[in-house]
């Protein structure tokens, strides 16, 4: 139970800092470029790189990679996990399956969006 509420309390700072870096940039951008989005992803995998090194290379207690690397880069976004793990299997000569989960994650993921909506709509269209 400890372990949840340490992921938990990352996750709602994570959050947060999310929503306030995504809103400052989209204020400055404008809307023509989700480039608050684009800001975030880059500088989850930015800490979550240091985070990572940090840690293997360090003595930092298992509670505070959890906060860290789960609870707050986590919620601040996945993309930065995502692209640890890639990098991970390209380290690890697995690069078949890098690739596999680039493709896989981006162009199923852009795929299940789209059904998503296509879902939606034809229910709202089946209701009305």
């Amino acid at each position: 139970m400890r372990q949840i509420m340490i992921v938990a309390i990352g996750g709602g700072i994570g959050a947060v800092f999310r929503y306030g870096l995504g809103e400052l940039v989209h204020r400055f951008s404008g809307p023509l470029f989700p480039w608050g989005t684009l800001v975030v992803n880059l500088v989850g995998c930015f800490l979550i790189g240091i985070s990572w090194e940090v840690s293997n290379t360090a003595l930092v207690p298992p509670q505070l990679r959890l906060f860290i690397m789960t609870g707050l880069l986590g919620a601040f976004t996945t993309f930065s996990t995502f692209s640890l793990e890639t990098l991970a299997l390209i380290q690890d000569g697995e690069f078949r399956l890098a690739v596999t989960n680039q493709v896989a994650s981006v162009g199923l993921g852009l795929l299940l969006v789209l059904l998503g909506v296509a879902l939606v709509r034809a229910l709202s269209a089946w209701q009305a």
